[in-house]
């Protein structure tokens, strides 16, 4: 997914930890480039019961990507609020 919205790390956070859930798939791996409130840029790595959330450099748009199986597509995009 593409996105310009702007997010804050603990927003991106609360996120990651959802995903564990298994209420959105069975994901193996997230990743993302996301712009921030702030005018930074938020960068992060999923893999189950595990994350890296940073600030890193900027991009033309903010992106992120959900690997996974049975993968509940419009929920992962609710949850992320794109």
């Amino acid at each position: 997914m593409e996105t310009a919205k702007k997010f804050d790390k603990a927003a991106i956070e609360a996120a990651l930890r959802e995903l564990d859930t298994g209420k959105y798939g069975a994901i193996l791996r997230a990743k993302g480039i996301l712009p921030a409130a702030d005018g930074s840029w938020i960068h992060f790595d999923y893999v189950p019961e595990e994350y890296n959330v940073r600030t890193g450099s900027a991009d033309i748009t903010g992106k992120l990507c959900v690997i996974g199986s049975k993968l509940d597509e419009a929920g992962v995009a609710a949850l992320f609020g794109v």
